[in-house]
């Protein structure tokens, strides 16, 4: 049984300047649309993704091209399937990407800990580091339509970053803590006549 309606957008629009043709392409695909072929491509259907079309819609004409938006449906539940698993495949290339810079951090942070480098400077750099992959994996979840295979393993992968960064947070506080206590007893020594 077909469940399933898109929006399918066809376009065309000139050559040059090809920044704006390049920008359009990227807002298109930011939206989480897949491409059926040059110039052609599909979302599911919901009155948010109608507005944003119709959006690119007058970006298109203001650029001196043509576009259609239609609604559509699959033949069949085999066709319908080949539209979904385009989605998925799309979606898992971006968990993909996601899961490599999730990697990055969590080296990031071992190398830190191996150097003992327990700043708060640093302690501020990589939360900034967490907040951006937090934000990218969110926004990768609002497109994720239909379920891509790699969501849960993105999402428990960002659980571990956020782990990683808590033990290294309490490092941090315990080492400028220690650090405070030294300064002190050092700073007592010194009133004390204990030291010079």
């Amino acid at each position: 049984m077909i469940r399933n309606k898109w929006l399918l957008l066809t376009y065309k629009v000139p050559s040059e300047p090809a920044t704006k043709r390049v920008a359009l392409w990227r807002k298109i695909k930011a939206s989480g649309a897949i491409y059926v072929q040059n110039g052609v491509c599909m979302l599911p259907m919901s009155d948010e993704i109608v507005r944003r079309l119709k959006i690119l819609e007058n970006d298109i004409s203001e650029m001196g091209g043509e576009s259609v938006l239609l609604e559509t449906a699959a033949l069949d539940a085999a066709q319908e399937e080949k539209v979904v698993a385009r989605f998925r495949a799309d979606r898992d290339e971006h968990y993909r990407e996601f899961l490599g810079e999730c990697a990055k951090f969590e080296k990031e942070i071992a190398k830190e800990i191996s150097i003992e480098k327990f700043t708060y400077a640093e302690l501020e750099e990589e939360d900034g580091e967490l907040r951006k992959l937090q934000d990218w994996l969110d926004k990768i979840g609002k497109l994720d339509f239909y379920g891509a295979s790699l969501a849960d393993e993105a999402r428990a992968r960002l659980k571990t970053c956020e782990e990683l960064l808590d033990g290294y947070a309490k490092r941090v506080f315990e080492a400028n803590e220690q650090a405070r206590e030294f300064d002190s007893d050092d700073q007592d020594g010194v009133r004390d006549g204990r030291r010079p």
